[in-house]
């Protein structure tokens, strides 16, 4: 472990232990509505108690320490002398390998601390068979009461009536504008945001590069002063649409039509995007030929590459293996356009099944849960321990984010992301534009012809979808 990673992970120790002192369930008293299918259900909190207990808080991955709360805690009238048992089925499709299931299981252990009448049982499934599972459950008897999972599940589940809707049980608007509009179908939103990222960035070797490129001009430019020989100025998956769809963006191009279904891939902002990505590679020639994920990471690692294009869920490698030379910037904007490319976001969210609505002593704990997991303190201890951009607007200011360059161009370049579409149409698209993507920088198909072929395809696919 480098000095740079030491420092940084001390700073993350010191902003855990801050944030676990001030973490605690401020529910204030409130009256939840929300509509579902049974109609209009209505709770009403009366009584406010204040607690202040002594509770172990794993504060890294190395050390624990305890730490005392001042928690709130919100209690009906009725339940005062009698407190009747609520328990919560939490389906999530958070790992254990990156350690966000063990976060998920003590922000529940934390909330139970203060509030013993409502206990979890967290259920961990691949994102895949949660999606599945869900869609056949039985609501009434075997189903979860909330869904820890991805914001593309939000479309399949919203569709298939299996979620209700949000709009009147959060306030939306203290959310990043990309987190929550991820969650957005048909007018109304489906979930609320935990986190955000995912999203592609530039990221740089500040050994070769003094000050990133800030448009694409000066990309080529210095581009050209950085490639000689077997050293490049940029590598990055040229197998990959998810590489393609940013520069899209920055020549303010969409993969789909204002219907957010139809594709739009034989655009004249398409071929401009695949012209512009053949030639950084064989007339300015700042890009070596065929790399893929893997080959570009080991050109940059070994100082081959000066800038990379990768994602938020790569940083902590690169943290390891370059310490306070690493940079992180947005991707050049577009010289032609004046646009900033749009790279797409993704993160994950709570979704609210439509049961809920028959329930209002479930409803009323999963509302305060889904509160408490998105309040400013619960969002900045996600970040000091998983690394993760918060969804909540007021957490993106707290100083354990600003104070760290990395994380803040990370956030910076999150400002101009675009959430991935999450509708079944999206699936044709990906499989259209990979094989052209690679025809085009490889120099088997002009851009031309790969933008006709891959609107082509998408639309053969989203017929088949119809039908």
């Amino acid at each position: 472990m480098n000095a740079y990673t030491q420092v940084n992970r001390s700073v993350k120790e010191r902003a855990v232990k801050k944030y676990a002192m001030a973490l605690g369930l401020i529910l204030l008293t409130l009256t939840l509505s929300t509509c579902a299918q049974s109609g209009q259900q209505s709770v009403e909190v009366t009584r406010v108690v204040v607690e202040t207990r002594e509770v172990p808080v794993e504060v890294t991955r190395e050390s624990t320490r305890e730490v005392t709360r001042e928690v709130t805690r919100e209690v009906t009238r009725e339940a005062e002398d009698e407190v009747k048992p609520v328990q919560v089925v939490v389906w999530t499709s958070e790992t254990e390998a990156d350690g966000s299931l063990r976060f998920v299981e003590s922000l529940a252990d934390d909330y139970t601390s203060f509030n013993p009448e409502i206990t979890f049982e967290i259920v961990d499934k691949d994102a895949q068979v949660l999606r599945d599972d869900f869609l056949t459950a039985d609501l009434t008897s075997d189903g979860p009461d909330l869904l820890w999972t991805v914001h593309g599940h939000v479309s399949p589940l919203a569709e298939a009536q299996r979620i209700m809707p949000v709009d009147d049980l959060f306030e939306l608007r203290k959310y990043v504008d990309p987190a929550q509009k991820a969650l957005e179908l048909e007018g109304h939103s489906w979930g609320v945001p935990v986190s955000l990222g995912d999203h592609l960035m530039l990221i740089y070797n500040k050994d070769l590069v003094e000050e990133p490129p800030g448009n694409t001009d000066e990309l080529i430019e210095m581009g050209q002063e950085l490639t000689a020989g077997d050293q490049f100025a940029l590598v990055y998956n040229q197998t990959d649409p998810w590489w393609l769809v940013p520069w899209l963006g920055g020549f303010n191009g969409s993969v789909f039509a204002e219907d957010g279904r139809t594709p739009t891939l034989n655009t004249p902002k398409m071929v401009k995007a695949l012209q512009f990505l053949q030639d950084l590679v064989y007339q300015s020639a700042i890009v070596p030929p065929g790399t893929d994920y893997d080959g570009s990471f080991v050109l940059f690692n070994q100082g081959r590459a000066a800038m990379i294009i990768d994602g938020e869920w790569t940083l902590d490698r690169y943290r390891d293996a370059l310490g306070e030379r690493l940079g992180v910037a947005r991707i050049p904007k577009v010289s032609a356009t004046g646009s900033w490319p749009h790279p797409y976001s993704r993160g994950t969210c709570l979704l609210f099944p439509v049961s809920l609505g028959e329930d209002q002593a479930k409803l009323q704990a999963v509302v305060s849960f889904a509160r408490f997991v998105t309040s400013a303190n619960t969002q900045v201890l996600q970040v000091a321990k998983l690394d993760r951009l918060p969804a909540l607007e007021a957490a993106l200011e707290d100083p354990l984010i600003a104070s760290d360059p990395v994380l803040k161009g990370s956030f910076d370049q999150l400002q101009v992301s675009i959430p991935v579409p999450t509708v079944s149409e999206m699936r044709c698209n990906w499989d259209a534009m990979r094989p052209e993507m690679e025809a085009v920088l490889m120099e088997q198909k002009s851009p031309e012809q790969a933008a006709e072929d891959m609107q082509q395809v998408a639309r053969r696919c989203t017929e088949n979808l119809e039908d």
